[in-house]
C-alpha cells in the first residue's frame, strides 16, 4: 500500500476506534511482499486490564497493612496504660480491703492518705474523720465523736451488704498534722467524704455542729453522699435497764415499808416536784442532745479557749442546756418565792425577805438566760440589764 493510500485508509477510522490499537508503521521494507499484511499492529490490546486490577488490588493491601500497623501503634501505649491502672486499682483495693477485715476504721498517716485517699485511679468513697485523740491535746469532743464513729464503721462492717465501694479512715493530727495543712484544716473532729470520682464538694463535709455526731445521724450523711445505706447497731447497753431496776426497787421497797400508810402517793408537792423537774429538762434541751448527740463544749484549738454555748440557734452543746436548765430553775424558784410571800402566814419581817429574794432570783436569772437568748439569735434587739 502506498503512503497516499496508507493515509487515506488512516482517515477513514471512525473516531471511537480503542485509543489501544496504535497505527505503526512497519519496518522500512522495499519489498512489498514481505512487508504486504504487517503495515497495521495492535498494540497492549489484550493484557493491560488485568495487569492494572492486580496493581490496584496490591496496593490497597499495601495501605490496609499500612493502616492496621499504625492502629496497633497508637492502641498499644492506650491499652498498656489502661491495663498499668486497673493493675494499680486492684493492688489498693486489695490492700484496703485486707486492713478492713483487721479493724474496721483505717488509720492513716500522710503518705497513705495521698496514696489510698487523693491517688487516682479510684472507684471506691472513702469517709474519713480528721481528729485529735492524743491525751496531750484534751479534745473531749474527740474522743466522743470516736466512739461513734466506731460503731458506725463496726456496723458496716459487720453488715451482709459489706462491700469494697466505702472504707472509713482515720487521720490524727499527731500522724497526719501534713494532711491537716494540706487540706487547710485547723479544727477538729471532722467528717469529709472522699467521693469516688471528682473532687469532695460542700455536702461532703459534714456539719457537726448542727446534726451532732450521733452514729444514726452519721449513717443518713453517708447514704445521702454515697448511696450505701447503714443499719446501725449499738453494743447493748444495760445501764437503762438497771436504773429502771432501780426505781422499781425503790419504789416497791416504799410500798412494802409503809404498805399501811400510802399517803405519799397523794402528796401534791412531791408530784409538783417531780414534774417541775420534767419540765426544766425538757424545755432546756435535754431531748435534743439525746437525738442529735452533740458535744459537751467546744475547746478552740489555736487559743484553748472553751466555748459552753454555741453561737448558732441550730445547734448547741450539753453544756449549754444544763446552763440553761440552771436559769430556769433559779427563775422557776424566784417564782415560787414570791408566791409563798403572797400566800404564807409567816410573820411580815420573814415575807418581805422571801419577797425580796424571789424578785433577785427572777431578775438576774432571767436577765442571763435573756442573754444567752441574744447571742445564739444574732440581732435580737432586746436586753436586760446585760447585754
Amino acid at each position: 500500500m502506498s503512503p497516499a493510500r496508507q493515509s487515506h485508509a488512516s482517515s477513514l477510522l471512525p473516531s471511537h476506534w480503542p485509543t489501544a490499537a496504535v497505527l505503526t508503521a512497519a519496518p522500512a521494507n522495499r519489498n512489498p511482499a514481505a512487508g504486504h499484511g504487517q503495515a497495521l499492529q495492535p498494540m497492549g490490546s489484550g493484557r493491560a486490564g488485568p495487569s492494572r486490577r492486580w496493581e490496584r488490588g496490591a496496593a490497597m493491601a499495601a495501605l490496609a497493612v499500612l493502616a492496621l500497623l499504625l492502629l496497633a501503634a497508637c492502641g498499644g501505649p492506650r491499652a498498656a496504660g489502661q491495663k498499668r491502672k486497673e493493675m494499680v486499682l486492684s493492688e489498693k483495693v486489695n490492700q484496703l480491703m485486707e486492713w478492713a477485715s483487721k479493724r474496721s476504721v483505717i488509720r492513716m498517716n500522710g503518705d497513705k492518705f495521698r496514696r489510698f485517699v487523693k491517688a487516682p485511679p479510684r472507684n471506691y468513697s472513702v469517709i474519713v474523720m480528721f481528729t485529735a485523740l492524743q491525751p496531750h491535746r484534751q479534745c473531749v469532743v474527740c474522743k466522743q465523736a470516736d466512739e461513734e464513729y466506731q460503731i458506725l464503721a463496726n456496723s458496716w462492717r459487720y453488715s451482709s451488704a459489706f462491700t469494697n465501694k466505702i472504707f472509713f479512715a482515720m487521720v490524727d493530727f499527731d500522724e497526719g498534722s501534713d494532711v491537716f495543712q494540706m487540706l487547710n484544716m485547723n479544727s477538729a473532729p471532722t467528717f469529709i467524704n472522699f467521693p469516688a470520682k471528682g473532687k469532695p464538694k460542700r455536702g461532703d463535709t459534714y456539719e457537726l455542729q448542727v446534726r451532732g455526731f450521733a452514729a444514726e445521724q452519721l449513717a443518713r450523711w453517708v447514704a445521702d453522699r454515697t448511696d450505701v445505706n447503714i443499719r446501725v447497731i449499738r453494743p447493748p447497753n444495760y445501764a437503762g435497764p438497771l436504773m429502771l431496776g432501780l426505781l422499781l426497787a425503790v419504789i416497791g421497797g416504799l410500798v412494802y415499808l409503809r404498805g399501811s400508810n400510802l399517803d405519799f402517793l397523794y402528796n401534791k408537792t412531791g408530784w409538783a416536784f417531780a414534774a417541775l423537774c420534767f419540765v426544766l429538762a425538757m424545755t432546756s434541751g435535754q431531748m435534743w442532745n439525746h437525738i442529735r448527740g452533740p458535744p459537751y463544749a467546744h475547746k478552740n484549738p489555736h487559743t484553748g479557749q472553751v466555748s459552753y454555748i454555741h453561737g448558732s440557734s441550730q445547734a448547741q452543746f450539753v453544756a449549754e442546756t444544763h446552763i440553761v436548765l440552771l436559769f430556769n430553775g433559779g427563775v422557776t424558784l424566784g417564782m415560787v418565792l414570791l408566791h409563798e410571800a403572797a400566800t404564807s402566814d409567816l410573820d411580815v419581817g420573814k415575807r418581805k425577805i422571801m419577797c425580796i429574794a424571789g424578785i433577785g432570783l427572777v431578775v438576774l436569772f432571767f436577765s442571763w438566760l435573756l442573754s444567752v437568748f441574744r447571742s445564739k439569735y444574732h440581732g435580737y434587739p432586746y436586753s436586760f440589764l446585760m447585754s
